[in-house]
């Protein structure tokens, strides 16, 4: 299974549960399974890490994220469907959307539409959670994921099913 990285995902570990300087076997552990292929980012999402600072501790995840190591482990190395963004923006969320409406969804489409390339080996983990929505642009991740069959995860999730330790290594 190939577990897709969304940018909260990093954002929120290293601001809440995992910060970079104190718990840094999590982060090794991700450049560990990166290296298997196991964990991978979307270079919009690895675009969007790069693009800067959000918060006070944002500067040690910048410095990650900004590591050539960091990048060969974990960016995935493969361009997006431009048809399934397509399907996923129009499918997932509404046809015909304003461009305000569009600019709103981000970079999602195009996250999803990677895990759609095969849904029954990718999936995706996000800190979003469920919230069904009629809104067109106000649906998220995992609720489009479920509509096309792809199975989201949050970071408890994946740190279970891949079995991070702090003593990982050992």
């Amino acid at each position: 299974m190939l577990y897709l990285l969304d940018a909260n995902v990093l954002i929120d570990a290293n601001r809440d549960y995992y910060p970079i300087g104190r718990v840094d076997e999590f982060w090794e552990w991700l450049i560990h399974y990166g290296e298997q292929g196991n964990i991978k980012i979307p270079i919009e999402i690895y675009e969007e890490l790069k693009a800067g600072k959000r918060a006070e501790n944002d500067d040690e995840l910048l410095k990650w994220i900004n590591d050539n190591r960091i990048e060969s482990a974990l960016r995935l190395d493969e361009d997006v469907d431009v048809e399934l963004v397509r399907k996923v923006t129009e499918e997932g969320y509404a046809d015909n959307l304003t461009d305000i409406e569009i600019e709103t969804l981000g970079r999602d489409p195009f996250f999803i539409a990677y895990a759609l390339r095969n849904p029954k080996e990718r999936s995706i983990v996000t800190t979003e959670n469920s919230k069904p929505s009629k809104k067109r642009q106000n649906k998220k991740i995992p609720d489009v994921c479920k509509y096309f069959g792809i199975q989201p995860f949050n970071t408890y999730q994946l740190t279970r099913l891949l079995d991070f330790k702090t003593n990982w290594k050992a």
